[in-house]
Order: C-alpha cells, then structure tokens, then sequence
C-alpha cells in the first residue's frame, strides 16, 4: 500500500477516535439539541453520508444521497460502518477512482469539521465531552470503530 493511502487511512483512525469521544455516553436527548441550525442527529446523519460519498467516489460510482437521522445510537452505528467500508476499500488494493487528496479535502475534512461541532455543541447542550491529549492517544491505523481504547491523557 502506498504512503499516500497510509496517510488518509490514518486520517479516519484519527477521526474515529475522534468522533467516538465526541460521541461517547452522550444522552439520547443530545440527539435533538437545537443550538444553532442542525442538530447533532443531522449532523451525524451527514457525516455517514459524506463516507457513503466518498466510497461511491472510490469506487468510480459517485452518488450523494442525504439521509433522514436514524435514532441516536442506530445513527451512530451506521457513521462508523460508513467509515469502516471506506477504509476497508482503501485496504483492499482496489483502485482509487478520485483523487486522493481531493477525497481528503472534501468528505474527509468536511467531517474533521463536524466532529468540532459535536464537540462544541455537547458543552452548550451541558453535557460536554472530557479534553485529552490527542498526541499520545492510542490511534491506530485501520481502528475506525466506536469501540476504542480510553484516553491515555485525560485532562483534569
């Protein structure tokens, strides 16, 4: 595999951990907090559609759809099997029908920016999320599932 895949394939082991602390023991009524346009459920419904995008991408079959949120947990469960397909296809060796920085650019950063909101809206909604260290959190490459090791550094 080239360095380049490497790289992005690293990129969502480091969105998923992400997003799992974003999203981890968030309460059910999160999911409908309304603190400045689209709520977290339809944020998240979007960032599943964006790695159904940028697979369809991958794959040569570009398609959007933009998805109805399924209840809390069914939703967060169907953005981590959208990014576990996404880079299963790019672990497969299958050829990559867009560019790879474009795939970053678009889907990828567009979530990195979705997850910052959860993020924020999880304190304005009062029930934020416990800060770490990121640079020493045990990510790993090809772990892009919500079940991922506790923080190694959290903050105080």
């Amino acid at each position: 595999m080239n360095s380049d895949r490497e790289l992005l394939r690293h990129t969502l082991a480091t969105l998923a951990y992400r997003a799992a602390r974003a999203l981890e023991d968030s309460p059910e009524s999160f999911a409908r907090f309304d603190g400045a346009g689209r709520t977290p459920a339809q944020i998240l419904a979007h960032m599943g559609d964006l790695f159904d995008w940028a697979l369809s991408m991958a794959e040569g079959k570009q398609r959007w759809h933009n998805s109805e949120p399924l209840a809390w947990a069914a939703e967060q469960g169907r953005f981590f099997a959208a990014l576990k397909a996404f880079d299963a296809y790019l672990v497969s060796g299958g050829r990559i029908n867009a560019p790879l920085e474009r795939l970053f650019q678009g889907p990828v950063a567009d979530t990195m920016t979705h997850v910052g909101q959860l993020a924020m809206l999880r304190r304005l909604a009062g029930c934020a999320i416990r800060g770490e260290n990121y640079y020493v959190a045990e990510i790993s490459t090809g772990r892009v599932g919500a079940n991922l090791p506790a923080p190694v550094k959290p903050f105080k």
